[in-house]
């Protein structure tokens, strides 16, 4: 099995990635994984969906409304950064804007005066120090070598950090059975009570929501559509009625069943 993921080597999509593909490759961008799933040209794409801290990754929500894929399995990958140099003194500390971001808390303590600088992905940190002395990275503490030492691990300002990442199939191999499941809907309608009407259909149910996100469809101000993951398999009758409640309130608009699945924990 070959997966698309998130590059360079050594990122944490990567990570993710090598534990449901026996090969790899990279890309630059979640949307380009997600295309190149929807035309077939890879079985399996591996996006990071959600972070414990900082959220949803709003380029793969967008890139999943745009294009006809599933989802059949979810990686949850604890977030374990380190500040990696060359050397004690560099001028710049350069990562994945997220990593940036959880790790606000240890580099206005130790590293005050440095310039952030946000790049692609951890391991193109990883790079800019490797090519730079004067360049720190954020990145996975296996990324030090004989070259960069880790000068200070586990300096996530949380230590509960982990990231949630999709495993994204074409759209022929949806499945329907695992513990979540997810949907997409796009009602094209904006009135009172729309978003309780949707919610209703799984509360009716007992069926316990894990994430709602809502983005902007793009086709007019104030039109939004919504990502909803729930705790049961499209498999199960009371799920199977949620979103065909789900459907009749998006009747003028449209619903994508991205499937169901499985969780799996990577350390």
């Amino acid at each position: 099995m070959k997966a698309i993921t998130l590059g360079p080597e050594g990122t944490y999509s990567h990570r993710a990635a090598r534990a449901v593909a026996d090969e790899v490759t990279f890309s630059e961008s979640v949307t380009a994984i997600v295309e190149t799933v929807a035309a077939g040209d890879y079985r399996r794409g591996v996006a990071p969906i959600e972070n414990s801290i900082e959220g949803s990754v709003t380029e793969t929500l967008d890139a999943l409304a745009a294009h006809d894929v599933s989802v059949v399995e979810e990686v949850v990958t604890p977030i374990r950064h380190a500040l990696i140099a060359a050397g004690e003194s560099f001028e710049v500390v350069a990562s994945h804007s997220q990593a940036l971001a959880q790790c606000r808390d240890f580099l206005e303590a130790e590293y005050p005066d440095v310039s952030l600088e946000a790049v692609a992905s951890t391991a193109r940190g990883v790079e800019r120090a490797c090519d730079d002395g004067s360049v720190a990275a954020i990145a996975h503490p296996d990324n030090a070598d004989d070259n960069l030492r880790v000068l200070a691990e586990d300096i996530q300002d949380r230590s509960s950090n982990a990231t949630r990442f999709f495993v994204i199939a074409p759209a022929a191999e949806r499945g329907e059975a695992g513990g979540k499941s997810t949907v997409i809907v796009n009602p094209n309608a904006n009135y009172p009570g729309l978003l309780l009407e949707l919610l209703e259909a799984f509360a009716d149910r007992d069926i316990n929501l894990s994430r709602v996100e809502s983005r902007p469809t793009g086709d007019r101000l104030g039109d939004y559509l919504f990502h909803i993951d729930f705790e049961a398999g499209l498999y199960e009758d009371h799920a199977r009625a949620a979103v065909k409640d789900v459907a009749d309130i998006a009747d003028d608009g449209w619903i994508r069943r991205l499937g169901s699945y499985d969780i799996r924990h990577v350390v």
